[in-house]
């Protein structure tokens, strides 16, 4: 599985594949049957989230405390990473990391442990004095955007159309990123994203011109995860549908901003083509409930048999040593689990669990890395 890197100013932006092939010592360790840790871990700092999207997958893991992360607890998460090697975070997962009381020192405290950072977030409470705290210390920032015009916008993410001072106060602070990168010279990399339920086709175009406006490095389309159950719905079968749209929509691409579609996920649809799980061991997830688990598909209660433990009560690297911890990940890798009917769809660890598989089957054997670096090479 490969797929060519988009080439931007700043360099090779992958975001349709994966990078294992700059960890290949990682994977020939994971190979020789030992106990790696992940290079890159995806976690949040809350549960909490003012949004209300439509197409958010956290939003099934209810049963879980919406409760903040104590600084400490973070800051020693992050000292346990690196004393294992874990090579970057991307406070993304189920909760928005921006409203934590922990989000601007455990930002910091992963620069100075040499641990690159990337975020994802609405931007509606990244106010300018928090953006200069944490900017200079990212990796890249990827904003939520669920359309282009911001009636739409607050419909999908927020009450309803009359809302769209959320649209407003997030562009503001977009807007303030995208100067502030520009007036500082940082190696940031901003992006805009937007989540495709195939019902809002008509956002792709304005949400592709909203990204060449705003002037960020790229603007991403990517498809909607469901999980098991179909609780969202997604008719995965519409997508096909809209390829005219999307190819539109690269189209609008210029020098500074690269419309970006995620043409892999798009097309695999609602079944991965993989039954073994490999993925979590190299890009683990971690809720912002403290929940260890392999994958952000098992934060739910029903799936508590892969609740591994939680960093808040106990160290993280006592639980990645723990017989506990890895019984869930070789379960996952073993014939007793099947990708394609015991989880959801298209995990964030698809594109790497593709890989992996194909790799172990002999398909497509993950190579060591030849020429430069690509953008983000860390972050899997």
């Amino acid at each position: 599985m490969t797929s060519a890197a988009v080439q931007t100013r700043e360099g090779a932006l992958i975001l349709d594949s994966h990078k294992l092939s700059h960890h290949y010592d990682r994977v020939q360790a994971w190979e020789a049957g030992e106990r790696i840790a992940p290079v890159s871990v995806d976690m949040a700092l809350t549960r909490a989230c003012g949004a209300m999207c439509s197409f958010c997958y956290a939003m099934m893991q209810e049963s879980q405390a919406r409760s903040s992360i104590k600084t400490a607890h973070a800051l020693n998460l992050l000292d346990d990473f690196a004393a294992i090697g874990v090579r970057s975070v991307s406070l993304v997962s189920d909760g928005e990391s921006t409203l934590s009381k922990a989000y601007v020192p455990f930002i910091q405290h992963a620069a100075k442990l040499g641990i690159d950072v990337g975020n994802a977030t609405n931007a509606w409470e990244w106010e300018p004095e928090k953006i200069e705290q944490v900017l200079p210390h990212l990796t890249w920032v990827r904003f939520t955007v669920a359309a282009g015009r911001p009636e739409s916008y607050a419909q999908i993410m927020y009450k309803g159309p009359e809302h769209t001072k959320v649209f407003d106060r997030a562009i503001e602070h977009i807007k303030y990123a995208v100067d502030l990168k520009k007036r500082k010279g940082l190696g940031v990399t901003l992006g805009i994203q937007m989540v495709l339920m195939p019902e809002f086709k008509d956002e792709i175009i304005p949400f592709a011109k909203l990204g060449v406006d705003l002037g960020v490095d790229y603007a991403v389309i990517k498809h909607c995860s469901d999980d098991e159950q179909h609780t969202l719905g997604i008719d995965y079968t519409k997508y096909e549908e809209l390829y005219g749209l999307l190819n539109q929509a690269e189209a609008m691409s210029n020098e500074q901003t690269k419309v970006i579609v995620k043409w892999s996920k798009i097309r695999d649809g609602d079944k991965p083509p993989y039954k073994r799980f490999y993925g979590p061991a190299f890009l683990l997830q971690i809720s912002g409930s403290g929940l260890v688990a392999p994958s952000g598909m098992f934060f739910n209660a029903r799936h508590s048999k892969l609740h591994i433990g939680n960093y808040t009560e106990e160290r993280f690297i006592d639980i990645w040593k723990s017989d506990r911890y890895w019984r869930a990940m070789n379960y996952l890798a073993s014939p007793a689990f099947d990708a394609q009917t015991m989880m959801g769809t298209l995990p964030i660890q698809h594109y790497v669990s593709v890989a992996l598989d194909r790799h172990a089957k002999g398909i497509e054997r993950i190579q060591p890395a030849k020429g430069p670096k690509p953008l983000h090479a860390n972050f899997l």
